[in-house]
Order: C-alpha cells, then sequence, then structure tokens
C-alpha cells in the first residue's frame, strides 16, 4: 500500500510539472477550438441597381443557463419567458420549466430560435436577461448567411452561386462563381468556441477574435426587364414544342454587355429550370447559322459574289457517298448565291463554297481564323469550350474529303451560341468584334475598385464592303416573301438575320432529333442589340424548323424591347424612326388635335403610340396587352362622339 501511494503521488507530480503544459495545451485542444465567421458575401447587381443576389444573414439565438448569478436569473427569468412565449408559440411556464431544468443539469447551450432574421435578432437580444450581455445573461449568438434571389430562377445560373459539399468539392458556375474568390467572398473572420458536453460547442467572448470583412458587390450587364423578356419567351416556346432545352442571350452591339441570358432545361417532371448555363458551355454544330461566315470568308476573298448564280440541281449533291439535300426536295434550279443564303439552300452555299475552295481548303479555314472564330472567348464565366474548325493541315484535325462542303452548310464545325452570336454582333457592329461582356463594375459602397471596359477581340473582322454584303442578306432572310424567316416581318420595325435546323445525333436514325437557331440583331438599319436562340429536340410532330421554333422567340423578344423599352437612353437613338408608323402616326394626330371629341382609328398603332395619342385627347385610357404591343380592337368606335371623362379600352397583341 505504501509502494502504491508513493507511484501515485510521483504520477501527480510529474502530471502537475513535468508533463503539466503538455496536458494543459491537450485539454485546451479538446475542449475550445477556433471557428471560422463565415464573412458576408457581396452583393451582385444589375445594370440599374436592382438586386440579383444577396447574403441574408440568419441568427441562431441560445442561452446559457448557468453563467448568470442566481440573484439575476431569479429577478429576471419570468420576464423573460413572458417575451419568449410572446414571440414563440409556446406558453411562458413552459420556457421557464425547460430553462430551470437546463440551469438545474448545468446546461451551457440551451437553444431558443433557429434562423431568425436580422430584425428578430435584435428584438431577442433586447429580451429580459439576454440584454444583459453574454456574461450576465448567458446570451449565446450564432451568425450564418443564406444567398437569396430576389428574381427567383431567372438568370440564376448566369448569376451562379458557390457551393462546397460535404467532401470539400467546391461548384462555382456563373457570375457569382467567377468573381467570387477576388472580389465576392470577402475575408473570413476567427472566434473561440468551447465544447460544453454532448458534442456541443459554445461561442466564446473573446475580444481579439478576427473580425469578418465582407465582400465587394458586383454590378452586371443585365437588364432586368430584357431579361425578364427573355426568359418567359424562350420558357413559352419550350413548353409549346416540348424541347429538351433552349437558351437565349440579348447583347448590346456596340459595347458587347451581355443585357439577357436564359438558360431553360427540363426535369423529369417536365418543369423547365435553370439547369446548366448551355449559352456559354454547350458546344454544337451550329447549321444553317454557320452559312454567315462561310459567305464572309468567300465574299472576302473574293471568290465569289451574291450575285453569281449557282445550280442546286434537284435539291441533292453527293459527295463520297454522302448527301446534301435541301428541304425543299425538288430543288430551287439555278438562282444567285444571295437568294441561296434567303432560301436557305444547303446545295446552293455548299456548291459555291466547294466551287471555291476546293483546290486549297486551307485557303477557307485560314479566312476563318483570320476572323477569330477558332479562339474562345476567354469568358471570366468557367465552362466556355474551345470552337472546332477542321484543318487539313493538322493531323487528327477532324479533315476528310467531305469536310469542306460539310462545313459550308454548318456540320463538322461546333461553336457555343455565344460564340455564334459574338461573330453575329460583329457583322451588326460594322465589322468590330467585342467580347461578351457580364460585369461593368465592382464596388465597396460608392467607391469603385474595379471598373471593366469594353474589350475589342478583333477591330475589323473583314472589309466595309463585305460587311455591307453580309447585312444585306441577313435583312433580305427576314424582308422578302420567300426568305426562310418571312413569318417575322414586321411593318413596324425592322430586324435582320438567319434560321437554323441542324440535325442532332444524325449518325444514329433512331436517336436523330434537331436543334433549331435564330441568331441576327435589330433594328436592321442602325442595330442595337444582337440576339440568338437555340432550341434543342423540339417535337418534331409539332414542328422544328428554327425560323418556326426559334425565331418567333427572337421576333417576340425584338417587338418586346422596342415597345417596352424605347430606344431613348442616348441622344442619337431618337433618330431611329419607322416610316410607316410616323406617317400614321401624324395623322391620328391631326385628326385628333383637329376634332378632340372625336374618337380616331388607332387599329394597327403600336401600343405607346395610342396611348399617348388618346392622352392628349383628354381620354382615359386601359391597355390589355396580350402579345406584340399592337391595338387590334378599340371599345369606341371611330368617328364616335366622346363623352367628358370617357374610357376607352385598348386590346393590344
Amino acid at each position: 500500500m505504501f509502494v502504491f501511494g508513493l507511484a501515485v503521488l510521483l504520477k501527480l507530480f510529474s502530471i502537475q510539472y513535468i508533463q503539466g503544459d503538455e496536458y494543459r495545451a491537450l485539454a485546451e485542444k479538446r475542449s475550445v477550438k477556433y471557428v471560422t465567421i463565415p464573412a458576408n458575401r457581396g452583393n451582385v447587381y444589375a445594370d440599374d441597381g436592382s438586386l440579383l443576389a444577396t447574403s441574408i444573414p440568419k441568427y441562431n439565438i441560445a442561452i446559457d443557463a448557468v453563467t448568470s448569478k442566481r440573484k439575476t436569473f431569479e429577478e429576471y427569468i419570468k420576464p423573460l419567458c413572458d417575451s419568449l412565449s410572446g414571440y414563440l408559440s409556446k406558453s411562458s411556464s413552459y420556457y421557464e420549466k425547460e430553462i430551470r431544468k437546463a440551469r438545474l443539469n448545468k446546461n451551457q447551450y440551451y437553444l431558443l430560435v433557429k434562423n431568425i432574421t436580422y430584425t428578430d435578432y435584435i428584438r431577442f437580444r433586447n429580451f429580459p436577461l439576454l440584454k444583459l450581455g453574454a456574461i450576465s445573461g448567458g446570451l449565446i449568438v450564432e451568425q450564418t448567411t443564406k444567398r437569396e434571389f430576389p428574381m427567383g430562377s431567372i438568370a440564376r445560373r448566369t448569376i451562379g452561386y458557390e457551393h462546397i459539399d460535404k467532401k470539400g468539392n467546391v461548384t462555382r458556375p456563373g457570375i457569382d462563381g467567377a468573381f467570387g474568390v477576388k472580389y465576392l467572398r470577402g475575408t473570413d473572420g476567427l472566434r473561440k468556441k468551447q465544447k460544453i458536453g454532448n458534442n456541443k460547442w459554445k461561442p466564446l467572448t473573446d475580444f481579439n477574435q478576427v473580425e469578418p470583412k465582407d465582400g465587394f458587390d458586383v454590378y452586371t450587364t443585365i437588364d432586368v426587364n430584357i431579361q425578364d423578356i427573355a426568359h418567359h419567351a424562350l420558357w413559352e416556346q419550350l413548353d409549346k414544342y416540348k424541347a429538351d432545352h433552349g437558351c437565349v442571350v440579348v447583347m448590346e452591339t456596340k459595347t458587347g454587355e451581355v443585357k439577357a441570358i436564359s438558360n431553360l432545361g427540363r426535369n423529369s417532371k417536365g418543369l423547365y429550370y435553370e439547369r446548366l448555363n448551355y449559352a456559354v458551355g454547350e458546344s454544337h454544330e451550329p447549321g444553317s447559322t454557320f452559312k454567315l461566315m462561310a459567305l464572309a470568308a468567300a465574299l472576302e476573298d473574293k471568290v465569289i459574289d451574291t450575285s453569281d448564280v449557282v445550280d442546286t440541281e434537284k435539291g441533292r449533291l453527293t459527295f463520297y457517298g454522302k448527301h446534301v439535300e435541301d428541304s425543299n426536295h425538288r430543288g430551287y434550279g439555278k438562282i444567285s448565291v444571295s437568294e441561296a443564303f434567303e432560301l436557305s439552300s444547303n446545295t446552293g452555299i455548299v456548291k459555291a463554297i466547294h466551287q471555291a475552295y476546293k483546290k486549297k481548303p486551307s485557303k477557307f479555314v485560314d479566312r476563318l481564323y483570320d476572323m477569330n472564330l477558332d479562339d474562345s472567348l476567354d469568358l471570366s464565366i468557367i465552362g466556355e469550350p474551345n470552337p472546332i474548325i477542321p484543318d487539313p493541315r493538322i493531323k487528327n484535325g477532324r479533315w476528310s474529303g467531305i469536310a469542306l462542303p460539310w462545313m459550308a452548310f454548318g456540320y463538322g464545325v461546333s461553336f457555343t451560341p455565344l460564340q455564334t452570336l459574338t461573330f453575329y454582333n460583329a457583322v451588326a457592329n460594322g465589322g468590330e468584334m467585342v467580347k461578351p461582356k457580364f460585369l461593368k463594375e465592382v464596388k465597396e459602397f460608392d467607391k469603385v475598385i474595379k471598373p471593366y471596359e469594353k474589350e475589342v477581340i478583333n477591330k475589323q473582322i473583314c472589309s466595309k464592303e463585305t460587311i455591307a454584303k453580309l447585312r444585306q442578306l441577313l435583312r433580305n432572310v427576314v424582308d422578302k416573301k420567300h426568305g426562310t424567316g418571312h413569318k417575322l416581318y414586321s411593318k413596324n420595325f425592322s430586324m435582320a438575320g438567319k434560321t437554323g435546323t441542324c440535325q442532332k445525333d444524325y449518325r444514329d436514325k433512331e436517336k436523330l432529333n434537331y436543334i433549331s437557331s435564330f441568331a441576327g440583331y435589330f433594328p436592321a438599319d442602325n442595330p442595337k442589340y444582337s440576339c440568338i436562340v437555340v432550341i434543342h429536340e423540339p417535337d418534331r410532330e409539332i414542328g422544328y424548323y428554327g425560323a418556326d421554333v426559334s425565331g418567333p422567340v427572337f421576333k417576340k423578344i425584338a417587338q418586346k424591347i422596342f415597345i417596352d423599352t424605347p430606344l431613348i437612353d442616348e441622344i442619337n437613338s431618337l433618330d431611329v424612326k419607322v416610316p410607316a408608323i410616323e406617317e400614321e402616326y401624324e395623322t391620328f394626330y391631326k385628326t385628333a388635335r383637329t376634332y378632340k371629341t372625336i374618337m380616331p382609328n388607332v387599329i394597327g398603332l403600336p401600343a405607346m403610340d395610342a396611348l399617348a395619342l388618346l392622352e392628349n385627347m383628354d381620354v382615359e385610357v386601359k391597355v390589355k396587352l396580350n402579345g406584340n404591343g399592337v391595338i387590334t380592337a378599340q371599345s369606341v368606335n371611330k368617328n364616335e362622339k366622346l363623352k367628358n371623362n370617357q374610357t376607352v379600352v385598348l386590346n393590344a397583341s
């Protein structure tokens, strides 16, 4: 017994004086730890200051039932429980019983409420006992942040987010992901927590903790009105044609600012949501929209002209046993290159390009390179693949005997919708190719941290002469009765563009499907916006041609932008006039000024013009807008005498 007692004393002496520091450090390591205080991510704004994404603080409130003195506890426990009962659902006696039980059991962490807002947090910390603070009142506050998107699912994938899973894998799509690390994330803080049993950790008051620093705010180029128009126009068409997925991008011609980008895919329940960023990350064969690039190369090399005549034969050509066919299986006979483009004749364009470059296909490829079609856009948003262009000089460069004719009508090459749009935008922009731009600036409160200027990829992709011919071709597609886009024509405003209908998974006939697209710009004479619409796998029984599936989306967007966001933000935009509307409006306006009590005929006028005209006559007007915004009916007939304070109802579709 003596020896055993002596051993115990020696061990105690060793623990206390020899190994004491080591054991104390180990004990502290196991009972106290530093935890990260996440910084609030910066906000993401639209170009007009509308909030697209923000971090909302959420709070958990608990009480250390042991820390307060007995006299203080007894004085405030009843008022505290009355306050809790007034905020929460249970009675005051219930909370008093639970908190007294926690004090008896020496519970240093009794949770009162979870995930409350900042306003409720301020209310809670002023409750009796809790308002005395962490030491005297036992108040324990834990703050977390939740990312909120005020516009809901609209542009959600482009706005983006940062997600870290349980294994530490990070997913960062969209603007939030691209600029999160550098600008939005901020700097996390540190604080101590102490283990209090049952694997619970209590925050410690530590005045030496590192305070978190919030991230900077990011201002995007997104226009919320145009984004809303584009999102709903795409959604309606996807739903109508039961398509698998699709995207639309609207870009400001001069600056490259992306004003709207919507990417919608269908889930297993048939509902559409922002699944993937197809516009940035999905590369595919563009089909007939590539014919513009092919003709741009040939026109610039002066190996063909728009007036040259090609024989489409019977609508079918054969190369090495493979066939090129027109949608018109009888063919178009002998037509000009211009007509071949307007009719989207595969045989016409293929024959023209093949005859011009068959002896030196590398010349065709080099011209495509000169127009930067082989370069990626080098976007900040991750996921952009490189374009694919076959090259006869490169080993394994996807070249074969049919490569040149197949390239002429958009097969064998591959581009993302945004890469295709960038070329069309350059044509609209007089030849200057600008990089698509998603950010305007990064700010800390009112201080600009980083401005984002316009970036030019190519000052002049081809000659002004070639650009003029290309623009006329694109306008003819919509304006001419035989053009594939003639159904989109409107006498009220002008558009220019190219339809595209591309086969997908054509190597397996059982999987054969289609990609419908339309790329172009508006107004045709003085382009302000360029736009591309791409819809994958529409129901073939309903329709799959680009003019029928994607074209109406383009028209609806152009029309609504023209009506809802008139070109008045710049002085020079006042020069954009539509002669037909001007003449019609002036006629009605003259009548209205002369006969202020006689109802004019406003059917056929844009809703905005009709509204201005009638309000000038001191008439109360109500417009029922359902569609494109052109007046189709009026509640008071033409030449009918107007009554005092009369209300006129106009239907627009």
